[in-house]
């Protein structure tokens, strides 16, 4: 449930409001916004609380919330999140573009695909550096190594990086080195990594399950936010379907309505989405028109001899393309891009 306070509420009425909700064993938590503050009340609700906590200075009405996750619905915070990653806002007026390869596989590469990004407009590196795959025999990532090569590519070039966490053990040291934190689709219900990251202070971009409806998706982030850290960054990267023609199948209709059920900012990978380079471009377009707020995609200098996901990577070349065509859907829908002029 949430508890809306009256718009003239002093700051002494929440705080009031606040304690006694803790009193009664309830965890409370405050959205403050323009014009009024909402407490989101977390616990298993007593008639006799409510009778209580209504009669309250300040408390103009208490309203139940039907979803099954809270903390992130739009009931409980009717106005969007902003979610800060170092100097970049995501979930602003600007289109925010995360990009680099799916692994990082050596000094030369990370630093020459960042560098290539930086030039086209992209605002954040992304880089694996611990590698969840579906085979064991697969290349794994670098590990402290890779995150050691991220954090070199940034002091280059000033960009904030995003590496998934795969392990709860390991979320000490990503924090060390990363910008943001990734949960990857694999772990999407990897409850233990959830609770953990919750703990953290760094903002989480939480991608989409295999086959996670988008309550689920949702309720995944409940976890993250109910544990402290409301700094939440959705992904949709393709769920999986019948269809063999992509890798996945891009459920951009999950932007639209992300947006309608929650205040938590979405970004697509068309990357992961199709599984195929050639697809990119138009499904990156697709995801800003359809109200994304922004893009993950892969970048490979060489994607014919990447050690991951070479197949659905772009060039610099054809990435920089990208960017001076998502520039004018952005403006087409009313957002910035950081796109380059290309005359």
């Amino acid at each position: 449930m949430i508890i809306v306070m009256e718009r003239n509420a002093s700051p002494e009425l929440v705080d009031a409001v606040t304690v006694r909700l803790e009193q009664l064993g309830y965890k409370a938590h405050l959205s403050v916004g323009v014009e009024r503050t909402i407490i989101g009340v977390i616990g298993e609700k007593r008639p006799e609380d409510m009778e209580q906590l209504a009669a309250m200075a300040g408390v103009e009405s208490i309203v139940p919330i039907l979803r099954p996750f809270k903390l992130a619905s739009r009931e409980f915070h009717p106005e969007p999140t902003k979610v800060q990653v170092g100097n970049i806002t995501i979930g602003g007026d600007e289109v925010v573009v995360m990009a680099g390869p799916c692994a990082v596989e050596s000094e030369e590469q990370i630093l020459t695909i960042a560098r290539a990004i930086k030039a086209a407009g992209a605002q954040i590196l992304r880089g694996g550096a611990f590698k969840p795959r579906t085979s064991p025999y697969s290349f794994q990532g670098l590990e402290e190594e890779g995150l050691k090569l991220l954090a070199l590519a940034r002091e280059e070039t000033g960009l904030p990086i995003v590496t998934e966490v795969v392990n709860p053990r390991d979320i000490d040291l990503v924090e060390k080195y990363a910008d943001m934190l990734q949960v990857g689709a694999r772990n999407m219900q990897n409850f233990t990594l959830l609770r953990e990251i919750g703990q953290s202070k760094k903002p989480v971009l939480l991608k989409r399950g295999l086959a996670a409806t988008v309550e689920e998706w949702l309720m995944a982030a409940e976890y993250i936010i109910s544990g402290g850290n409301s700094s939440v960054v959705l992904c949709e990267r393709g769920i999986r379907t019948y269809e063999t023609g992509t890798r996945n199948t891009l459920d951009l209709s999950a932007v639209p309505a992300v947006k309608h059920y929650s205040h938590l900012p979405i970004i697509a990978d068309p990357s992961h989405g199709t599984g195929r380079w050639r697809y990119v471009k138009p499904m990156a377009k697709a995801a800003i028109a359809a109200g994304a707020d922004g893009l993950m995609i892969e970048v490979h200098c060489r994607p014919e001899a990447a050690l991951s996901d070479g197949a659905q990577s772009l060039t610099p070349d054809n990435f920089l393309q990208l960017m001076v065509e998502i520039k004018a859907v952005a403006e087409a829908v009313g957002r910035k891009s950081t796109a380059p002029v290309v005359v």
